[in-house]
């Protein structure tokens, strides 16, 4: 089908059910937190292409507590419904938006899915229970969706990697379709947080953009990638939670030893706000 001009707004379970029993046709979703940038947009139109004239595309637009920690943004967190169904306009048919308290009548839920060491390592290790908060979200959107296929960005790279774990291990029928990422002119990689940086900030944050590039350009060298990650140690204004080359099927650091796809993954904070940015490489030399 075409998508419509406006998406459908949907905000309940029930409704959101209803509608996808009278779809046809390949299902395909985007799963966002809102505050739609063109990153997100590119992931909507990938899904569109995707879905094709005889399918439909639902985006998912919902600000999900079980992966905040007591310390962080949820409640400063940027929500613009009305902007996000502009953003989608003829792109998606249906944008579901439910409350909190319509995704969980009870909060913390009774029943959620545990994760692995995937979710513990990395990301999971500075965002203790973050992983667990994505993965009981991520199921319970995809029960309710059905889709076909899922689109996800290749930014936020380890949870990438355990949607991909999660609909395998659990036998999840939903093909995950990964998206390049994108990045602003200047390299930045696109994301919700970055409208809380200050010019001064966006330019401390081009340290991840240029430790990419640094990785990227080492390869096939494994010692060589491993020193373009210590390139932006001391870059100004960043504090670094990791930068790490970590084998992508085990998540086990690399050394010089290494042959094989490498994936890059960094994460810093730049005025308080935290950032993220990967890449993927291949090392077949030392």
């Amino acid at each position: 089908m075409t998508a419509p001009a406006t998406a459908q707004l949907i905000t309940t379970k029930a409704e959101l059910r209803a509608r996808r029993a009278a779809l046809t046709g390949p299902v395909v979703v985007v799963m966002t937190m809102g505050a739609l940038h063109d990153g997100h947009v590119a992931l909507v139109r990938r899904a569109r292409e995707v879905a094709g004239d005889e399918g439909a595309v639902v985006v998912t637009d919902f600000v999900n507590p079980l992966q905040f920690g007591p310390h962080e943004d949820f409640d400063a967190y940027p929500r613009d419904l009305a902007a996000d169904v502009a953003r989608v306009a003829g792109l998606a048919d249906i944008l579901f938006a439910p409350a909190v308290e319509e995704m969980y009548p009870v909060l913390p839920p009774l029943v959620s899915v545990a994760v692995g060491r995937l979710g513990t390592v990395l990301e999971g290790e500075f965002r203790p229970g973050h992983f667990a908060g994505v993965a009981t979200v991520v199921t319970k959107l995809l029960q309710l969706v059905r889709p076909d296929v899922a689109v996800f960005g290749r930014k936020d790279a380890q949870q990438l990697a355990l949607v991909q774990r999660l609909v395998a291990d659990l036998d999840i029928p939903c093909r995950i379709e990964p998206v390049a990422i994108q990045r602003e002119p200047e390299g930045l990689a696109r994301s919700s947080r970055n409208v809380y940086l200050s010019a001064t900030g966006r330019e401390q944050a081009l340290a991840l953009s240029r430790t990419v590039r640094a990785v990227e350009a080492a390869a096939p060298s494994a010692s060589g990638i491993l020193a373009a990650l210590a390139s932006e140690a001391g870059a100004p204004g960043l504090t670094w939670n990791y930068a790490a080359a970590v084998d992508p099927a085990t998540f086990e650091p690399i050394d010089e030893s290494y042959r094989g796809e490498v994936l890059v993954v960094l994460a810093a904070r730049v005025e308080g706000t935290r950032l993220l940015d990967s890449t993927v490489a291949e090392a077949t030399e030392a």
